[in-house]
């Protein structure tokens, strides 16, 4: 079961949460977006298409025969205009833009291990970048991982679009981690 799906080539979405509302979700997110892109003849902000899902999500809140959906989602993209982006949409209809976010258990924990990452102002490259991340969960869960069992997917400048990485890559990054300690 994965929860990293692409909505358009360029926007990816990680859920967290219950799967059947995930998927739901990303078809709705999906059918937004090729729409936008209909009407518009190009491809929809992710800002915008935080706001629409945010949206869908708060009208749940407040009819009782409408169920929420229990996911918590995150958009992230780049382009040419707006850069690097990244938007955490929670069931509640509230959506925000974030520089590094989490979402679980531990996400408080999480938040504050990258935030130390991202003090720091550090010039990172691609694969430094994803190692940071990596280790921070690791630190923060207190376990080393098997490339099955995390899911890593990236937007960045040397790569177009949303891209998800092997477990091969995976594998690589976290040799690169104990290599490290």
């Amino acid at each position: 079961i994965t929860h990293l799906y692409n909505i358009t080539p360029n926007i990816g979405c990680l859920m967290t949460g219950m799967t059947p509302d995930a998927r739901a979700l990303v078809y709705r997110a999906r059918e937004i977006a090729a729409k936008f892109k209909d009407q518009n003849g190009y491809e929809i902000p992710v800002h915008f298409l935080a706001l629409k899902l945010a949206n869908i999500a708060q009208v749940y809140t407040q009819h009782a025969y409408m169920r929420p959906y229990g996911v918590n989602t995150m958009l992230y993209s780049i382009d040419d205009e707006a850069g690097p982006s990244l938007y955490q949409v929670d069931p509640a209809g509230m959506y925000m833009g974030c520089r590094a976010c989490a979402a679980g258990t531990k996400d408080a924990e999480a938040i504050n291990a990258l935030e130390k990452v991202i003090k720091k102002k550090l010039e990172l490259t691609e694969a430094e970048t994803i190692q940071q991340a990596i280790g921070a969960l690791q630190a923060v869960m207190g376990m080393d991982f098997k490339p099955s069992d995390i899911e890593v997917g990236i937007v960045s400048k040397k790569r177009t679009g949303f891209v998800r990485l092997s477990e091969e890559e995976i594998d690589s990054h976290l040799t690169a981690i104990a290599e490290k300690d």
